[in-house]
């Protein structure tokens, strides 16, 4: 995102409007910091501004990247043809209801780098995550944008010329056994301390015939505060309702 100078007045009325803080008062006017700019597209999506001056040049690789994780509104590019998505993690992590993946005895993890807040972060922050959890042996979402982003799905190294570009969030998604609840949190509890942003935790659970989910005392017996929240499954997805 960049802004025309010559239509420019100054007004400021746009840099309360960028949720990472990217458009900034400069000697030179207000411009568009290109390092902390996500390409999240809010600034035009509200119209910050009545003269029209902001643009959007046409993104490469792998700037364009930015854009696929941070816009609402946009489509990851690896993921076009019938299984394109949008967004930063998979819609089975909040449904359930299309591959019926999230069985009782495991859990799902989502771990959302960048929130809460909207500091953004970096893949190189994720890289720290990826590396510190294929340590421990678990297997990413294949169908999550980030996961197309690894490089070596052992070592959980990503590819290096994504490492700095800068998003306003994302996800590391993986399915493990419940019995691993414990190993999982201490890794994370570890990388908390190695990254440069913040980041929100989602475990993702089937409850019990009786609606009681182990899951969730697992976690508080850690010393966990969890809020739970419900998806309902309606019936409207492909999923058996049996674990056959």
């Amino acid at each position: 995102m960049k802004i025309d100078p010559d239509l420019c007045i100054g007004c400021q009325n746009c840099i309360p409007v960028c949720p990472v803080g990217a458009i900034k008062e400069t000697d030179d006017g207000v411009v568009v910091d290109q390092r902390e700019c996500v390409e999240c597209n809010t600034c035009m999506r509200m119209n910050a501004c009545d003269n029209e001056a902001f643009y959007m040049p046409k993104l490469t690789w792998p700037r364009i990247l930015r854009k696929e994780f941070s816009d609402p509104m946009a489509i990851h590019v690896s993921t076009m043809g019938a299984s394109a998505i949008g967004g930063r993690g998979t819609a089975e992590m909040k449904t359930n209801d299309v591959t019926n993946k999230y069985q009782r005895g495991m859990i799902g993890i989502a771990v959302e780098l960048g929130r809460p807040g909207s500091i953004g972060a970096t893949f190189r922050d994720a890289e720290i995550v990826t590396m510190s959890l294929a340590k421990i042996g678990v297997d990413f979402e294949e169908a999550n944008p980030l996961t197309r982003l690894i490089a070596d799905k052992k070592t959980g190294k990503l590819k290096e010329e994504v490492l700095e570009e800068k998003v306003l969030s994302l996800i590391v998604e993986f399915l493990v056994p419940s019995s691993r609840i414990a190993e999982i949190m201490e890794a994370l509890k570890d990388v908390s301390k190695k990254i440069e942003t913040v980041f929100s935790l989602c475990a993702i659970s089937r409850l019990e015939e009786d609606g009681s989910n182990p899951n969730l005392d697992l976690l508080t017996k850690l010393g966990y505060s969890a809020y739970p929240n419900a998806k309902v499954n309606l019936g409207l997805g492909r999923a058996c309702p049996t674990e056959d």
